[in-house]
């Protein structure tokens, strides 16, 4: 399909056809959730659930794509569905309009390949991380706080998020309320969160695992930690 004759110096028709077969479940539709479900799409990933029950609002439109003027106060996640349609018709979008809990994650994840926290909550992060490793699937996570973000990939059994967030750390607000969220940070992240996802999905490449990969754009400082 001319659709991704793009992607073929860098995916094989092998890798295609596993891309456009499985399932990526992505929490949240704002800054980060928006750009990692765009590019899924646009690479060619056959089935996106795409989780959120918030809405747009003005101070949205800064950075997150899916919002623009004439969506605020709408679904993130039916709009993010909406968008995708006109993108890439050949995927399914799974618009799920629905806040992450103890009681529903189990339901809402099982059946994926691959998570991605596109969380702005710590404590939603660890549900979404517990419920992953019970159910054997791997998790891509992502922050973003003003010029910083960060990219880890966590598969079933790693504490890497444990390390990241102490107890004691994992209550009130995110460092993101008192940093703010420029329009540039949440497609850098992204992007590193999706390239993690297409290579779990083809197996091939090195993964950001044990690791945090820490950039600080203020800076101009990218850092590869090792826990």
């Amino acid at each position: 399909m001319k659709r991704y004759e793009r992607n073929m110096d860098s995916l094989s028709i092998a890798d295609m056809n596993r891309l456009n077969h499985s399932k990526v479940c992505v929490i949240g539709c704002g800054g980060l959730g928006g750009y990692v479900v765009e590019m899924l799409g646009r690479i060619g990933v056959g089935y996106i659930t795409a989780i959120d029950g918030d809405v747009f609002d003005e101070t949205n439109l800064n950075r997150q794509i899916v919002c623009h003027t004439e969506n605020i106060s709408m679904s993130k996640a039916n709009e993010t569905k909406k968008r995708m349609k006109l993108v890439n018709p050949h995927i399914q979008v799974n618009a799920i309009e629905t806040m992450i809990t103890e009681s529903n994650v189990l339901t809402l994840i099982q059946g994926h390949d691959v998570i991605v926290d596109a969380l702005d909550n710590i404590q939603t992060r660890f549900i979404v991380k517990y419920a992953a490793e019970k159910l054997n699937i791997p998790m891509v996570h992502g922050a973003i706080a003003g010029f910083y973000g960060q990219v880890a990939t966590i598969l079933p059994g790693d504490d890497i998020l444990d390390l990241l967030y102490p107890p004691n750390s994992r209550m009130g607000e995110g460092v993101e309320k008192r940093l703010g969220n420029p329009s540039f940070i949440p497609p850098l992240i992204a992007s590193i969160q999706v390239a993690e996802v297409i290579k779990l999905l083809t197996q091939r490449g090195k993964l950001i695992r044990n690791k945090v990969l820490f950039i600080d754009l203020l800076n101009s400082s990218f850092d590869l930690v090792t826990f």
